[in-house]
């Protein structure tokens, strides 16, 4: 189990996001709670406020396969895939790699990309329907933070079980109350935002020993508007 920013090619926000108690309410969770229309490509206060296709995930898919040695006869699976933009960019870089997405939004599912939307499972994250050790490599962003406390640890013990022990997963997460302030205003979905240290007990009560990254306030440039 190691700390690793894989998603360092991946592009870093350009401007700050500007975040009060007054920008995302309870009633922009509300909608985003659904995970259907609002949260995709509605108003941007209630989610993605609009969620497209650009090429971002290019450059992250090549270093996925480039960091785990991934190639012909390799098997991924992407829990969270949403509309499967990863799951194209790796398709279309080796199309004999086995690929596998597992998404809880049935929106994003109906949107999902044509080239690889009959490769997407729909359900919870805390349960996978997969065999032990059925996949080379496991990714799941911005999905275990979004689950309850216990949810979030099946959901870890399940990724540890259905990988072949090369995983990595995003953490929200905080170092300082200031930190743990900006990010709670911010966050749509979080349930689970913890410390950094607490997180590491998490992880290490769930048997994970894969890759995992701490996202937060720093990470996703959040200024508060005054």
């Amino acid at each position: 189990m190691k700390e690793f920013d894989l998603l360092s090619d991946y592009p870093a926000p350009a401007t700050p996001r500007y975040v009060s108690k007054n920008i995302r309410t309870i009633e922009n969770r509300i909608n985003a709670s659904y995970r259907g229309y609002n949260y995709y490509d509605g108003h941007r206060n209630d989610g993605y406020g609009g969620y497209s296709y650009d090429g971002r995930w290019i450059a992250f898919s090549e270093r996925i396969l480039e960091t785990y040695h991934l190639s012909d006869n390799s098997s991924i699976l992407h829990i969270g895939c949403e509309k499967g933009f990863l799951l194209n960019d790796l398709n279309e870089m080796n199309k004999n790699i086995e690929l596998r997405g597992y998404e809880m939004s049935s929106y994003a599912i109906e949107q999902a990309m044509p080239s690889i939307k009959h490769l997407i499972d729909n359900g919870r994250y805390n349960i996978l329907p997969y065999s032990d050790n059925e996949f080379d490599f496991v990714l799941a962003i911005g999905v275990v933070y979004t689950l309850c406390l216990a949810d979030a640890i099946s959901c870890l013990k399940e990724i540890q079980r259905v990988s072949k022990g090369n995983s990595f997963v995003t953490l929200g997460s905080f170092s300082n109350n200031e930190e743990e302030r900006l990010f709670r205003m911010w966050s749509v979905l979080g349930c689970t935002i913890l410390h950094e240290s607490d997180w590491k007990k998490v992880l290490t009560h769930a048997g994970y020993t894969g890759d995992y990254k701490f996202v937060g306030a720093k990470t996703l440039n959040l200024i508060e508007l005054n």
